[in-house]
């Protein structure tokens, strides 16, 4: 006997990865949040064939501080987090389920075109589920720009 000890693989459930997977999405969302209130609030600066509202994106962020303060950065926060926790954690989900159920008897992945295929299933049953919180996302980075009375 050399001294070495045989360790035994350890699977994680799948339950724990889509966990960590959809904490890992809102996790980014929590740093990335303002930059999507700036691409919404830009987007919809001059719609309708109005004047834009904010000549650059440092204005804008500007305006929203001075407006709305610094949790005005975060509008939409909760959506942006519901979001991810049913998007990513769906689409990793299915993606995981899909790859097991293609895989060989022998363990042997599925070729590269099935793994696409295999992705873009999963990708649209993803966006099934998260467009809702989607629609809510959007709705609410717009809202700073809406009067209180018209606000959610």
């Amino acid at each position: 006997m050399t001294g070495e000890t045989a360790v035994a693989a350890v699977s994680v459930p799948n339950g724990i990865k889509f966990l960590f997977g959809g904490l890992s999405g809102m996790g980014a969302t929590v740093f990335v949040q303002p930059l999507d209130l700036l691409k919404n609030r830009m987007q919809l600066s001059g719609a309708g064939g109005g004047t834009k509202e904010y000549k650059t994106s440092f204005h804008l962020f500007a305006s929203i501080l001075k407006n709305e303060g610094i949790t005005g950065a975060y509008a939409g926060l909760s959506a942006g987090l519901l979001r991810q926790a049913s998007y990513t954690t769906v689409r990793l989900g299915t993606y995981t389920w899909l790859f097991e159920r293609f895989s060989g008897s022998d363990g042997k992945p599925p070729n590269f075109f099935v793994k696409a295929g295999l992705g873009m299933i999963a990708g649209a049953v993803g966006a099934f589920v998260g467009t809702p919180a989607e629609v809510s996302l959007i709705r609410m980075t717009s809202d700073g720009r809406l009067s209180n009375s018209h606000q959610l």
